[in-house]
């Protein structure tokens, strides 16, 4: 039983190194992408301008999740203001 418990670990460190291989090779590729974006004519300006596009997509998504916050604001808003009206229209029969 130990022996199996000694492999299934080993197996494990093995898949986690594969996985960590992999990560650090595609980061390896990303960078030397990048590198090569820059080198291109145009390959700096490109490149700022998707690190602008970032800024702006981090920003709309800050934005976006505020107006979620309203739109439940509002919601509750409106039902005080029904029930309010409610409470208002049979002092205003009488």
């Amino acid at each position: 039983m130990a022996g199996m418990a000694a492999t299934k670990n080993d197996t494990e460190k093995t898949d986690a190194a594969k996985t960590e291989d992999v990560i650090t090779r595609l980061a390896g590729k990303g960078e030397e992408a990048i590198r090569r974006i820059v080198d291109l004519p145009g390959g700096q300006r490109a490149l700022e301008a998707f690190n602008d596009l970032k800024l702006r997509v981090d920003d709309l998504s800050k934005k976006v999740r505020g107006v979620d916050d309203l739109e439940q604001r509002v919601a509750k808003l409106e039902k005080e203001i029904a029930a309010l009206k409610r409470a208002q229209k049979p002092a205003s029969g009488s």
